[in-house]
């Protein structure tokens, strides 16, 4: 199910997004262009706060540089932004390695110490209190890189390289293991991927789970009840209102109800079981949206229905499969 939410003060495309508490985040990215920002080529150093408890949204202290197509992820009452491309001479594309760290309380940012390898287009998700930085693009090509940020100890390791370097790709943590969803190769998206692996960081070992059904990059995903939600993306074709869903259980994807507004660059965050999908291009390229749409899943359907049926279990698969959940 579907809602259409207040709409973001600014469009852009290419950005990142996490919930810190019980408040959304939208940062950097792609901004539309126009004399203001010609300087700077459009990248954004813009951070946009909501709050869904009142449907309301709030600008909050900008970036230290602008900056897009890079990875943000929280940790307890901060939110992290990693690495990603700015701006170099006429060239938005220059990788980074910086680590800016966000405040919400003062509204203010740090910075911390950078990843060991710069990239872009890469993807960050938060396990056990650590953040892990996989894969991406540095300049030259696909990295396959896996590195694990302490914020305890402002440090980073090494990890297994992630088996299929991309970019533009997706990663959501269930458990105790890390998911590394699509992608593309070399920033290509005529070269769409459908792998998914699986990280297991106690054995620092990745294998291969059910391939996504629709290859695709430029998504994002998000995490509700054990189940993995991916959104979005482009193709030569378009962008996608595809919304599939994994269940770790049973190593199975489903085809959930499409995206009100198909959408590529597009960020995502949980919060009380509600997923907020944001921004984002509606064409393949350079396009912007401040698209605001809440999908509420089957299990939180269920929740809120006083029922205690639980997604990603084969009872509930029966039960839900002509109900219209899915699409497909």
């Amino acid at each position: 199910m579907w809602q259409t939410m207040a709409s973001a003060p600014t469009k852009r495309t290419e950005v990142v997004g996490a919930a810190v508490g019980d408040k959304v985040y939208v940062v950097g990215g792609f901004s539309e262009p126009s004399l203001s920002n010609l300087m700077n080529l459009a990248v954004s150093d813009t951070v946009e706060e909501y709050d869904p408890s009142t449907n309301r949204w709030a600008t909050k202290a900008p970036l230290p540089i602008g900056l897009h197509h890079a990875g943000a992820a929280s940790v307890g009452d901060r939110l992290y932004i990693i690495g990603g491309f700015t701006k170099s001479l006429f060239s938005v594309w220059q990788p980074v390695a910086s680590v800016y760290m966000y405040n919400p309380e003062a509204d203010s940012w740090a910075e911390r110490a950078p990843m060991p390898t710069k990239r872009g287009a890469l993807a960050v998700v938060q396990l056990g209190g650590k953040l892990f930085a996989i894969g991406g693009y540095d300049g030259t090509g696909n990295s396959g890189a896996v590195e694990v940020y302490d914020p305890a100890t402002d440090s980073w390791t090494a990890k297994a390289s992630l088996p299929t370097p991309r970019d533009h790709l997706a990663a959501a943590a269930v458990g105790m293991r890390i998911y590394a969803i699509g992608g593309r190769l070399n920033r290509d998206y005529g070269r769409n991927l459908s792998i998914v692996e699986a990280y297991d960081p106690v054995a620092d070992r990745w294998s291969q789970v059910a391939n996504l059904p629709t290859a695709r990059s430029g998504i994002t995903a998000a995490v509700v009840q054990e189940t993995i939600y991916v959104f979005g993306g482009e193709a030569p074709e378009g962008t996608f209102r595809t919304t599939e869903a994994y269940s770790l259980g049973i190593d199975r994807w489903q085809t959930m109800a499409p995206m009100p507004t198909g959408r590529h660059g597009l960020a995502s965050a949980t919060v009380n079981g509600h997923v907020y999908v944001l921004s984002g291009g509606p064409r393949p390229g350079g396009s912007f949206s401040n698209v605001n749409e809440m999908f509420v899943p089957p299990s939180a359907q269920g929740q809120e229905m006083g029922t205690d049926r639980k997604w990603g279990q084969a009872t509930f698969l029966r039960q839900e499969m002509g109900t219209g959940y899915f699409s497909g």
